[in-house]
């Protein structure tokens, strides 16, 4: 560790893995109750239990980057933080608000809740990832504005980098995208309109810009590659990320009333979002093998490649296999959309997020890598989680399509429900290799407190 001020990133890194366990647990309840019916009713209903999952997806996923932030900017601009003890309070400040919005989705009502947060006053809840209170809302705008001041003081009063100014450039995109979630138009087409806004242009555009800089970073520090020729790759990466994310909200606009112009814009655009992650995956595989050293976290490394593989499989390949109009017409909201989300949100920001984790961690606790049989440790859980969310998605990949066919396509179509339990076998295999992932998860969670020899400074500098 460089500065001193990188040792906030340890708190954000810490919570974003203990909500990610959070998150899994109930991805397995609502899992369950798609085929056990009345597991945990009433206590916790199906739709809690999907609220609650995709709503600590998104807040850790925000914990990992701010964490993230808060260790590369400092390295990459060459000073401290202008205000560590601000970053510390907004941490808590964040955590206690999540924590309640999460305890109030499971103790009250929505309805009640909505009441009691005063939602009347400023209505913005009811829709799909945005169901926080207004009250919550508003205090991830005050984290979000503090976390910004501090980065871009400490990137504009120190060093300046593709990197640093990418990643800004992203933060700055996510919080001012942010801001339409207040946006509540009475009119339906125009709300889902403008939620894309938030959704869409988060995770296919503002977070890549992200993802990039947070590979590009461990990247370097991993490989000893000219900072020249990543920084290049990344300018190409992220022009081509926006180019066809921007426009390619479009493929949300097929069928919620929109002009029928959305209908090609979105297909020629979507289907060139795979480029941008075939090219991050070239990049990540070019720069391990001209590298100038052996860096001794070789699990971090191999989160790296991972993350650009399955990236490219999830939001890449299987963005692209329903984002076309004519067939998107039969697939939207199956279990194909489903398989699509959990790859590409699992391949492009869970796996970067376990990278700089699994990077900077150890650093932080005061050694270069974790010990070779804790690195054994996290690489097994890497394989464990990977290859059961590929199982995951090709599990829902074949609900999908029997669910396009009996329900949408054949010449007597059946009800919702009628299909829902003709499919029900690939329900319980998607269970099955979820609890295999949640297996992986602890082996990560523990690879962290594995005893062994130590890699020393002494060991890496005699590697480069």
């Amino acid at each position: 560790m460089k500065y001193q001020s990188q040792s906030v990133a340890k708190l954000y890194f810490i919570a974003a893995i203990g909500l990610f366990v959070g998150q899994i647990l109930f991805g397995l309840i609502m899992g369950l109750q798609y085929v056990v019916g009345d597991f945990l009713f009433p206590e916790i209903p199906f739709n809690v239990a999907r609220m609650v999952h995709t709503n600590l997806l998104i807040v850790w996923l925000l914990f990992g980057f701010m964490g993230a932030s808060y260790y590369l900017v400092p390295e990459e601009a060459e000073r401290d933080l202008v205000a560590p003890w601000l970053a510390k309070l907004m941490f808590w400040i964040f955590l206690v608000a999540g924590a309640l919005t999460i305890v109030g989705y499971l103790l009250l009502s929505y309805s009640d809740l909505a009441k009691l947060t005063m939602n009347d006053m400023l209505p913005t809840m009811g829709r799909e990832f945005l169901e926080q209170p207004t009250i919550t809302k508003l205090g991830i705008v005050v984290v979000a504005l503090a976390f910004i001041f501090n980065i871009g003081l400490t990137i504009l009063t120190g060093r300046k980098t593709v990197i640093n100014l990418v990643l800004l450039t992203g933060l700055l995109g996510l919080a001012v995208l942010f801001l339409f979630s207040f946006y509540n138009p009475t009119n339906v087409v125009l709300d889902k309109y403008f939620w894309w806004w938030v959704v869409h242009l988060w995770v296919e555009g503002v977070w890549e810009l992200i993802l990039g800089s947070i590979l590009a970073f461990v990247l370097i520090r991993i490989t000893g590659v000219d900072r020249e020729i990543i920084e290049k790759w990344l300018y190409i990466i992220i022009a081509m990320t926006l180019i066809t994310g921007i426009v390619g909200t479009g493929h949300h606009y097929f069928w919620i009333g929109t002009p029928g112009y959305w209908q090609w814009l979105g297909s020629v655009f979507s289907a060139m979002e795979p480029i941008p992650f075939f090219m991050m995956t070239v990049f990540a595989f070019n720069m391990v093998n001209q590298r100038r050293r052996e860096h001794p976290n070789k699990a971090a490394t191999l989160w790296a490649l991972g993350t650009a593989v399955m990236a490219f499989l999830g939001a890449g390949v299987w963005g692209f296999l329903h984002t076309l109009a004519p067939v998107n017409y039969y697939t939207h909201g199956t279990q194909i959309t489903a398989a699509h989300g959990h790859m590409a949100f699992y391949g492009a920001y869970v796996m970067v997020v376990l990278t700089i984790i699994s990077y900077a961690m150890p650093i932080l606790r005061g050694r270069e890598a974790n010990n070779e049989r804790a690195q054994v440790f996290e690489m097994w859980s890497f394989w464990l989680m990977t290859v059961s969310m590929v199982f995951i998605t090709l599990f829902l990949t074949g609900a999908g399509i029997l669910q396009v066919y009996l329900q949408r396509y054949s010449d007597s179509p059946l009800g919702f429900m009628v299909t829902q339990d003709k499919i029900a076998l690939f329900y319980w295999l998607r269970e099955i290799a979820g609890l295999v992932f949640l297996v992986g998860l602890v082996l990560y969670v523990f690879s962290f407190f594995v005893k062994g020899e130590e890699v020393s400074t002494e060991a890496l500098e005699a590697s480069t």
